[in-house]
């Protein structure tokens, strides 16, 4: 019984840590690009409950051609794809895109806290 509890405490704990959803609040993230496969700057990500806002921060600005401060880069659902990663959808029907990143929502690291688009 104990190795049984133990082995459900220890999946849980792994699963807590693993690709979990970030709580509702302000955070600075990387900005990744997926055609260079490389993160270029920083922007804010605004999280309130299960939406998101990513905003331009003022480093990315003077990295991206017709971008300034503040500018909404992206917004949407938090969903979690059926891949197992988390994007930013516009509908729920969006969790079973055939594709994500690149050609479809882009997608949102929470663990690296890491903004993958195209």
């Amino acid at each position: 019984m104990k190795s049984f509890l133990l082995l459900v405490g220890l999946s849980l704990s792994y699963l807590s840590c693993f690709g979990q959803r970030l709580n509702s609040g302000t955070y600075i993230f990387q900005y990744c690009d997926i055609e260079y496969n490389s993160c270029v700057g920083t922007c804010k990500v605004v999280i309130k409950k299960d939406s998101v806002i990513i905003y331009a921060t003022k480093a990315l600005s003077e990295r991206i051609t017709f971008t300034k401060e503040g500018d909404v880069i992206e917004s949407g659902l938090i969903l979690k794809h059926k891949s197992g990663k988390w994007i930013i959808g516009k509908s729920l029907q969006d969790k079973n895109a055939k594709e994500i990143g690149a050609e479809g929502p882009p997608i949102i690291d929470f663990k690296k806290k890491q903004f993958w688009t195209f």
